[in-house]
């Protein structure tokens, strides 16, 4: 319980605004996932496609077992993932310079074109939704995500949004 002299306040929901709350989430998830999901189905990847392009995007050189805990899959799912996105030449995989046994990603020129469209059709949907709601609220949506986040995944997002990586 927060203690008050702390300056800690207390919210009380009921459990119908929580479900309210829980519904949005899964409607909003739907809305946001829509667009790349249309693009997506033209070359019959899935949301595991678009997830592999974007960290990839984010972090170039990224490893296979980096890529893995970030995904949160197993080590065969990703590897169908990476199978389809190396083949279908968007992805490349380079050999560790320090340590052989490491796969480091990268996207080629076709990969960053898939993810600039991907990423373009979020981002509209994002910026227009940030933009009616307003700046208080985009920065309590941040809040309220990042509590929903465990300790271990909330350092993860904030090393990626600090460096990339």
């Amino acid at each position: 319980m927060a203690d008050v002299t702390t300056g800690e306040k207390l919210l009380f929901l009921t459990d119908e605004q929580l479900r309210q709350g829980i519904e949005a989430m899964f409607f909003a998830y739907r809305g946001f996932t829509a667009d790349p999901d249309r693009i997506l189905a033209s070359m019959a990847y899935g949301r595991a496609h678009h997830r592999a392009i974007h960290f990839i995007n984010r972090a170039p050189g990224t490893t296979v077992n980096n890529l893995l805990v970030l995904l949160g899959v197993t080590k065969q799912s990703l590897n169908r993932v990476l199978r389809t996105l190396i083949e279908d030449g968007l992805v490349e995989s380079r050999v560790g310079k320090a340590d052989k046994r490491e796969r480091h990603l990268y996207l080629t020129d076709a990969g960053h074109e898939l993810e600039r469209k991907l990423s373009d059709a979020q981002r509209a949907r994002m910026r227009a939704a940030y933009r009616a709601a307003g700046p208080q609220a985009v920065a309590g949506f941040r809040q309220v995500l990042e509590a929903m986040m465990d300790a271990e995944m909330r350092r993860k997002y904030h090393a990626i949004k600090e460096n990339g990586a």
